[in-house]
């Protein structure tokens, strides 16, 4: 695997320095101050291009950007609304200039309204670290009580319902605040967060837009890019739901193998991949993470490694940020099935035969506890989660460890 880091720019509290010092390989990277549906242009791509490339002191780092993490879609193409025409042409164009640029693999989700969420950003772990977590019964307060979504409560089952009242109830008005904030910062990239009337009005313009509906917007959206990432040499790369349910009465397709399956036999190209984040598929007990990469592994693009701890045995339920080979799925098993893939892609003569991959979010522990860093992505937790899981890669790369060459055996 091609060992990345993701950098969010100048104001990322992890240095290009920081990350030389990590081992990471390459850089992971995006515009996010371009707004959704315009244009990335050469410029801009260029500065990013000289930043990463660029040590403090001004000499050349040996990194380059190698993956955009993301290419965002807009709400207009997901809904087939407003400018929805204008954004995809704008994203071809966008396609061209990241091409031109010399970066290959491209980013993206299909999610409405919100990116990712969670309830918590700095959940106390018995260690005295911190990481993300989502709250099923917190969510459910948030999303019955303080949001007052129309139809929440038919959501979610009794029990939750009821819990969510009783943890409403016990938050002041500064929790309440805290976990909204929680709840509406899934902006990768950004600090900010949309107000409950914002979010109550994208919720309003999806209006009856089914998962059908929305799977259909999405096909014709890749009908009109991916035979041009194609000429162009890029790979696209869907990344997973996060969490993989509905929430918000929104509709969510691509949360499980299935989902992933029907769009790239939708679109049946190299050029049409998947980003295989085990934390966010792993989020649900049906996602076997190193079938998934058996199976489909032909069309991984690039890969998310982290792991996450479900709190609970239901398909819509908690779960925590957990270390990176201590949660529910089985690292191990996935570096195994990627390491199998690489060799087949190896042998086939594949160009792309290293699949680029990045340390996903991490733990914030020792110093990372003083420097609040984006929501996510400590420097240190990111570090340790690396460290461990280049120790499994190196492992399982090297093979059978012979103890005989040294003329002794290990003392049992």
């Amino acid at each position: 695997m091609r060992q990345t880091w993701r950098w969010f720019g100048p104001q990322d509290l992890t240095s290009i320095d920081d990350i030389i010092q990590s081992g990471a390989e390459g850089v992971v990277s995006a515009l996010h101050h371009v707004p959704n549906g315009a244009v990335w242009t050469p410029d801009e791509i260029a500065l990013r291009q000289r930043q990463i490339a660029t040590r403090k002191d001004g000499t050349p780092s040996g990194l380059a950007w190698e993956v955009v993490e993301s290419l965002p879609i807009s709400e207009d193409i997901k809904k087939q609304t407003g400018d929805w025409r204008t954004h995809i042409a704008n994203y071809r164009t966008s396609m061209e200039h990241v091409a031109a640029a010399g970066i290959e693999v491209i980013c993206y989700n299909f999610m409405p309204v919100l990116d990712w969420t969670r309830t918590n950003l700095r959940w106390r772990l018995p260690h005295g670290g911190t990481c993300m977590r989502f709250d099923i019964n917190d969510f459910a307060a948030f999303d019955i009580h303080i949001l007052a979504r129309r139809g929440a409560r038919e959501d979610y089952t009794d029990t939750i319902v009821a819990e969510a009242e009783v943890r409403f109830a016990g938050l002041d008005d500064a929790e309440r605040a805290a976990l909204t904030r929680s709840v509406t910062m899934g902006l990768p990239g950004s600090t900010d967060t949309m107000s409950l009337d914002e979010m109550r009005g994208h919720l309003d313009q999806y209006g009856d837009i089914s998962a059908e509906q929305l799977r259909a917007h999405f096909i014709d959206f890749l009908e009109q890019v991916v035979p041009h990432a194609e000429e162009l040499g890029l790979r696209l790369c869907c990344h997973p739901d996060d969490p993989p349910f509905a929430l918000l009465g929104l509709p969510r397709i691509m949360s499980t193998a299935a989902d992933f399956r029907t769009i790239l036999q939708a679109i049946d190209s190299p050029a049409n991949g998947m980003t295989l984040c085990s934390g966010s598929l792993g989020a649900r007990p049906d996602n076997d993470l190193p079938a998934i990469m058996a199976e489909l592994g032909d069309r991984v693009h690039f890969l998310h490694l982290r792991n996450v701890k479900r709190e609970s045995p239901a398909m819509k339920g908690s779960f925590h940020e957990a270390e990176h080979l201590e949660g529910d799925t089985d690292m191990v098993a996935l570096i195994g099935a990627i390491i199998a893939e690489e060799r087949r892609r190896k042998a086939a003569g594949r160009a792309d035969w290293q699949i680029p991959m990045r340390p996903d979010h991490g733990q914030d522990i020792l110093d990372d506890l003083n420097r609040i860093a984006q929501p996510g992505y400590p420097t240190i937790g990111r570090m340790k989660g690396l460290a461990e899981l280049r120790g499994i890669t190196r492992t399982l790369e090297h093979g059978d460890v012979s103890y005989r060459s040294a003329g002794t055996l290990p003392r049992s």
